[in-house]
């Protein structure tokens, strides 16, 4: 199978195009290659070639996507500054990355009859309410410029092609990049005491792991809407950040077992530009009913990722 991916500079990305590489896969990749690592091991890929694609040029993308002819594109590439997105002078940019780019590459994959794979984000939807999300609900309303943009980009898929999978994403952390669990364990060398919001829900989604079940979707034909994100409940932020510190500690990284979590509400955090999806609940039954292999436990997930970074 001949793959390519964009975002290698990214940490799905990144992992997306190790994985394709150890099953012994062809594969191109797109980004900004200079921030690609290789292995997780540290070992360079040598399986891999890459191309400089502006997805926002569509004679570009054209020209990249029918030149190598792959069987599948990946797309991990986006605008994913949720709050930047919001201000006024960088709107258009986003709308150029997340919609025009993704439509580029849809077009594109239409011209060879060529799979897509698409990563969104339950930021399409209202973040309301207490049930999970299911994968194929098309009651729309994102909050914020970075939702809307990712829900457009969507739309742009799944009119323009018949073959395409568009996986449902959140609270993603990877080893190759900036993060929610990098950012905790950073601040928490500074500070004695974090408040972290308690009243946002969801599940964290390791990048490794995801890496996998789209390469398993790559190699099959069961297209549609999917949602992914690690197994194991429904948690908060503040949850999360608790569990992030309690395995550092066990991991022997002592230090962390002294700093005091504070629970807040969203909004007596205040900050944010953008608005946040309360209820970032995801169903994803549906990869079991496709014979797919869900992700793993969120808190093993947690554990191999402080094993690579700690």
């Amino acid at each position: 199978m001949k793959a390519l991916v964009t975002g290698v500079g990214g940490q799905l990305g990144h992992d997306v195009i190790n994985e394709l590489v150890k099953r012994g896969h062809e594969c191109i990749g797109s980004g900004l290659t200079s921030e690609y690592n290789g292995n997780q091991d540290g070992t360079a890929v040598t399986r891999v070639s890459y191309v400089s694609m502006d997805i926002t040029d569509e004679a570009a993308v054209k020209h990249v996507i029918t030149e190598f002819s792959p069987d599948v594109v990946i797309h991990c590439a986006a605008w994913t500054a949720v709050d930047l997105a919001e201000e006024k002078d960088n709107i258009a940019k986003v709308h150029a990355v997340n919609v025009c780019g993704t439509e580029n590459i849809a077009r594109a994959c239409r011209e060879i009859d060529c799979k897509m794979i698409y990563l969104s984000t339950d930021y399409v939807f209202n973040g309301q309410g207490n049930l999970p999300w299911q994968p194929d609900c098309k009651n729309y309303h994102p909050l914020n410029v970075y939702g809307q943009t990712k829900l457009e980009g969507e739309l742009a898929v799944s009119s323009l092609l018949e073959k395409y999978f568009i996986v449902r994403i959140a609270w993603v952390f990877g080893t190759n990049g900036s993060n929610f669990v990098k950012t905790m364990l950073n601040i928490a060398k500074t500070h004695n005491t974090l408040r972290v919001v308690n009243d946002q829900i969801g599940t964290p989604t390791y990048t490794f792991d995801l890496a996998s079940l789209l390469c398993d979707m790559a190699e099959s034909d069961k297209y549609g809407y999917y949602h992914a994100t690690n197994e194991g409940g429904y948690i908060s932020w503040y949850d999360f950040t608790k569990e992030i510190f309690r395995q550092a500690a066990e991991l022997g990284h002592t230090e962390y077992s002294e700093i005091t979590v504070l629970p807040v509400t969203t909004a007596e955090y205040g900050l944010s530009k953008a608005a946040r999806p309360f209820n970032s609940r995801l169903d994803k039954s549906k990869l079991i009913t496709n014979g797919f292999t869900p992700l793993p436990d969120w808190r093993d997930a947690l554990h191999r990722y402080l094993q690579q970074c700690l």
